[in-house]
């Protein structure tokens, strides 16, 4: 069964393997997530399982997010995710969906937040080359010709410029999961995932 899953991203470390060797791991605290909406082929044109995570006061919720949740006697969730999926036989609404339908040696995709940098130059921004940094030159960290002159006469959109960096959702592929914690919802996957400790993640199944 390929499933969804929201949690939050604990933080790195590093584990041996059997040779020895150092590897480094990310720590990831998934579900349990409840499964909120189910989607078919013939209402909605394709299939997709919506799952919420983490329990709320009412009052932390819209009048909508409450309607959608209430119609089928849901408790308050603070996240909600949409999952496509190939088959709904294994879901059904108010299924508890939790670590133990993950596999060891299983592929995984994580989605997250990636840690913001701030406005930043074109040298950190994009890796663009510094000038000369000998004494006469000035220009050591300038982002340099922007353009040609009269013709065309504009900066074209989508030049590489100094602006916001990070901040933004990265998705890593094929990540390992190397070890399960099932009786605390924790999953040890290789590598690393975007964001900060504490930061919402999303895994999914091809």
């Amino acid at each position: 069964m390929k499933i969804g899953l929201l949690g939050k991203k604990i933080g790195m470390t590093q584990i041996f393997d059997q040779q020895g060797k150092a590897l480094p791991v990310t720590i990831l605290e998934l579900g349990p997530c409840l499964v909120t909406k189910i989607k078919n082929s013939e209402s909605h044109g394709y299939q997709a399982v919506q799952v919420g995570y983490i329990k709320v006061q009412s009052n932390k919720l819209n009048k909508a997010e409450i309607g959608h949740l209430d119609k089928y006697n849901i408790p308050p969730l603070k996240y909600l995710k949409e999952y496509k999926v190939n088959s709904l036989e294994n879901f059904k609404i108010g299924k508890w969906i939790t670590v133990k339908d993950l596999e060891i040696n299983q592929n995984i995709s994580i989605s997250g937040t990636s840690i913001g940098k701030g406005f930043t130059g074109c040298t950190k921004r994009h890796k663009f080359s510094r000038g000369p940094m000998s004494h006469g030159s000035k220009n050591h960290r300038k982002p340099g010709s922007i353009g040609a002159g009269t013709t065309p006469g504009k900066v074209f959109a989508g030049k590489k410029m100094a602006g916001r960096m990070g901040g933004q959702k990265i998705t890593i592929q094929n990540l390992k999961i190397l070890d399960i914690k099932t009786d605390q919802n924790i999953i040890i996957v290789k590598g690393s995932v975007p964001g900060k400790p504490g930061n919402i993640v999303s895994i999914h199944q091809k």
